[in-house]
């Protein structure tokens, strides 16, 4: 079995949850405490990935990040960059299609914080983002680790955005769900079997780390 597609995957699912993670906190404590009017708006486009079928949003991103157009051509002739079929480009789609995996978890964790430890701590004469950072962040620790948890396992399933900005280059774009997908056309199910067996454990590992964490299930087996 080549190892590659599933390193790819890693690489792509950590990268995104980085990103996205650093994205997200302004975002997130933006919209929970916002009363603005486009808010709703706001909300809305965050989680249009959730509804939309993924490679209707990959169609829309190939055209945007397409040299032929606009947007991609900009990018190409005052950058040099060029984001279809390249693993650059496989991160920023991953990151608008896994931004309401990070963004909503903390946003209601942000939002569950009763308002007296913000006004407590404007009294002590902190800054917002001091509030942000030392009050408010380490209340939401369970949130936090939804939201990173979430994001990695929703990357690392990706594969209607992922065909559709990065093909199927093996070593660039070529992810796992793009693997199992090639070895069943191919009709090698043994290989197939093989990548998906790997993904349905490493997303069952992910996930039960989550509710262990979480549920302090971790904590009392470390006693």
């Amino acid at each position: 079995m080549n190892l590659a597609p599933l390193i790819l995957t890693l690489q792509l699912a950590l990268v995104t949850t980085l990103v996205l993670f650093v994205l997200a906190i302004p975002l997130s404590y933006w919209l929970s405490i916002s009363k603005s009017k486009i808010k709703p708006i706001i909300e809305a486009l965050v989680s249009m990935p959730l509804v939309l079928p993924p490679t209707v949003l990959g169609f829309y991103l190939l055209l945007a990040f397409s040299p032929h157009n606009t947007f991609g051509a900009w990018l190409d002739s005052w950058f040099g960059i060029r984001l279809v079929f390249s693993f650059t480009g496989l991160v920023v789609a991953s990151c608008i299609y896994s931004l309401p995996f990070m963004v909503q978890p903390i946003q209601s964790g942000l939002a569950s914080i009763p308002s007296s430890f913000t006004e407590a701590a404007s009294l002590l004469g902190k800054s917002s983002l001091s509030t942000l950072f030392y009050v408010l962040l380490p209340n939401i620790k369970p949130s936090i680790i939804t939201a990173l948890v979430l994001t990695f396992a929703h990357t690392v399933g990706e594969f209607g955005v992922v065909l559709m900005i990065g093909g199927n280059i093996p070593g660039r774009t070529k992810v796992a769900s793009i693997a199992v997908y090639d070895e069943v056309e191919s009709l090698n199910y043994a290989l197939a079997n093989k990548y998906s067996l790997v993904l349905v454990i490493l997303s069952f590992i992910t996930l039960l780390t989550v509710y262990m964490i979480n549920g302090g299930h971790l904590k009392r087996l470390m006693r």
